[in-house]
């Protein structure tokens, strides 16, 4: 069983016990948190898509930590004009780990 969850602008397949790497959220460690924009259920070989969500189901994950992703670097530069910037970027995400799916 399956499901297809949107969660900060992106969408993500879960299935119990999957480990996902998502857009920070506001609860803190070891709280449970609820997706309920289930776009798709797979459950059995039977699909269930909804339009846009499926009425009635939801995910339930365990917030396992937060952290920051890898260093990315912007470097701006304009040829001839000695104009060069560079910054670096450190996405924050928080991990949940999937616990029921319920459909």
């Amino acid at each position: 069983m399956y499901a297809i969850i949107e969660t900060g602008g992106k969408q993500y397949k879960v299935e119990q016990g999957a480990e996902l790497y998502i857009e920070k959220l506001p609860q803190t460690e070891g709280d449970t948190v609820t997706f309920d924009r289930v776009l798709m259920v797979n459950k059995d070989g039977q699909v269930v898509v909804g339009s846009p969500t499926v009425e009635g189901a939801s995910v339930t994950a365990k917030v396992e930590r937060h952290g920051r992703g890898q260093k990315i670097i912007v470097f701006k530069y304009k040829a001839k004009k000695n104009y060069h910037k560079k910054q670096g970027h450190r996405q924050p995400y928080t991990k949940v780990v999937v616990e029921s799916i319920n459909a």
